[in-house]
């Protein structure tokens, strides 16, 4: 390899390796080599091998040594003013329980309209090592899933699967099929320590037991062990409830569930239960009512709704850029205690009348974004469980709070480090201070510059950052975004089709 080759690759992994909040100690521990190897690496000084380039990659959860190609980067050239109309794409959460949930059928899974993400992906590509057939089915991005006569679970991805969270809630389905299987340590956003322990709670009373040990949950099953009274959960948490109702659904009995999210995905989950003929009393409520079935073997078609957190980045570029656009099948009940803040801080839109989603169950609207003159609110913005403002918008209110008039305070209460990857928002001009972790102070408004930035390894604060960038003066540079490309779907494309100048490009 030429020197400058190996200095830029010493270079994104620095990068990366920061970004993850690692020391060149905490990498060389988990390459099994020594520190000043991974210094020599990172200065260009090392000769590496295809073995340890993939070896890096996974150790960072990054696609910034990914063989056959470089990393991704967006070149971003701003101020960009957005026009146009458009659609929301198919929830990614709910999307990704979908597929776990295709686990308990035993017969053919249509899915319409899947969002064709990289969390997606990863998920077909375990799928398909434990032997379930699944296919593309047209440009729709229908997706059909068929699974085999017996799981290859001795087979599973390893690779794919530490790069998503979401393979946890193949325990709930997988506890009906073994009695004993292991499953790779979950990946995905670096958010901070991410107890099992609450999925613990919601599937011992079925039986489950799960020791990590040797980077693997290994899972055993007593099928003497039942629910005897109804579960209450110790955090409302979507994943930790979506876990307790695949474990419930093929039970043969009734299963309450009680503190259980009643949030977008979860309903979701419900409604595709119940195509599978499993009733669900209480939907949309803290306590779930599961009416299990033993055998699930039926042919069914479902839509999931539209995902909520895109509409929301969708609202956030248009407040951030100034624009007057049309986003079209936004899920309101979703949204409502977003758009009511954003009028408090002057946002102001029109909305169409509501109409129902694809899954027969989902209130959607069209929103035509004005341009509007934010301030403040009076109070600071913190998330809550549905229906109170969503987890995963608080982001978003940073780079809004960074165009409004004043000081807003945003608390993120709930991962232990994610508010600190909103002061990135700095290096492109604006005022961000970090209180502590979990609480920042910004002050607008802001005049955006350009600048280069590694992308963040949250899903949702790295979108915060090229929303940014839309509206910063010059030509911005974010590198490596795959974790982008695990939640969004051609975001930099739709965006562009607005009228944004985004530049996707890879420099090795």
């Amino acid at each position: 390899m030429a020197d400058d080759y190996l200095s830029r690759i010493g270079n994104l992994i620095r990068d990366a390796r920061k970004h993850r909040g690692w020391t060149q100690q905490q990498l060389a521990e988990v390459l099994s080599t020594s520190q000043s190897a991974v210094n020599r690496i990172e200065k260009g000084h090392q000769n590496l091998s295809l073995e340890m380039l993939a070896r890096i990659g996974e150790a960072l959860d990054s696609e910034i040594v990914a063989l056959g190609g470089g990393p991704t980067h967006l070149r971003v050239t701003g101020p960009t003013t957005l026009s146009g109309a458009i659609d929301v794409k198919s929830s990614k959460n709910a999307g990704v329980a979908l597929l776990c949930a295709t686990l308990l059928n035993r017969g053919r899974t249509t899915l319409r309209k899947v969002a064709r993400i990289e969390e997606v992906n990863r998920l077909l590509e375990v799928l398909a090592s434990m032997g379930v057939q699944t296919r593309w089915l047209n440009a729709d991005n229908d997706l059909e899933i068929i699974p085999p006569r017996d799981l290859e679970l001795g087979r599973i991805d390893e690779e794919a699967a530490r790069r998503t969270r979401s393979v946890i809630m193949f325990l709930g389905p997988l506890m009906h099929l073994e009695d004993t299987f292991q499953l790779p340590y979950a990946g995905g956003c670096d958010l901070g320590t991410r107890t099992v322990e609450p999925h613990m709670t919601a599937l011992r009373p079925f039986g489950l037991e799960v020791k990590a040990t040797e980077g693997s949950y290994h899972a055993t099953v007593n099928r003497a062990i039942s629910p005897s009274r109804p579960i209450v959960l110790t955090e409302r948490g979507d994943t930790v409830t979506e876990n307790a109702l695949l474990a419930a659904a093929r039970r043969d009995g009734v299963t309450v569930i009680r503190n259980a999210s009643p949030n977008y995905m979860v309903q979701d989950l419900c409604f595709f239960l119940e195509k599978l003929g499993v009733r669900i009393d209480g939907v949309g409520t803290t306590t779930l009512t599961v009416h299990g079935q033993p055998e699930i073997d039926v042919d069914v078609d479902y839509a999931p709704s539209e995902d909520p957190i895109e509409a929301m980045s969708l609202l956030a570029a248009a407040i951030v850029t100034r624009s007057e656009i049309t986003i079209r099948r936004v899920p309101i009940e979703f949204l409502e205690i977003e758009l009511a803040l954003l009028e408090e801080m002057g946002f102001r839109y029109d909305r169409s009348e509501e109409y129902v989603a694809r899954n027969g169950h989902t209130r959607l609207v069209d929103i035509d974004t004005k341009v509007s003159d934010l301030h403040s609110p009076i109070d600071k913005i913190h998330p809550m469980p549905f229906p109170g403002l969503n987890i995963d918008n608080l982001p978003f209110f940073a780079v809004i709070a960074a165009v409004a008039e004043g000081q807003t305070l945003l608390h993120d209460w709930v991962y232990e480090n994610r508010a600190i990857y909103l002061t990135d928002l700095n290096k492109l001009g604006a005022t961000v201070k970090l209180l502590d972790p979990h609480r920042v102070m910004i002050e607008g408004p802001t005049r955006w510059r350009g600048a280069e930035l590694v992308c963040p390894p949250a899903l949702r604060p790295a979108v915060v950052i090229l929303l940014a960038m839309l509206a910063s003066r010059g030509t911005s540079v974010l590198r490596s975004v795959y974790v982008i490309n695990r939640g969004y779907e051609d975001l930099a494309t739709r965006l562009n089709d607005l009228g944004a100048s985004i530049e996707t490009f890879r420099d090795i």
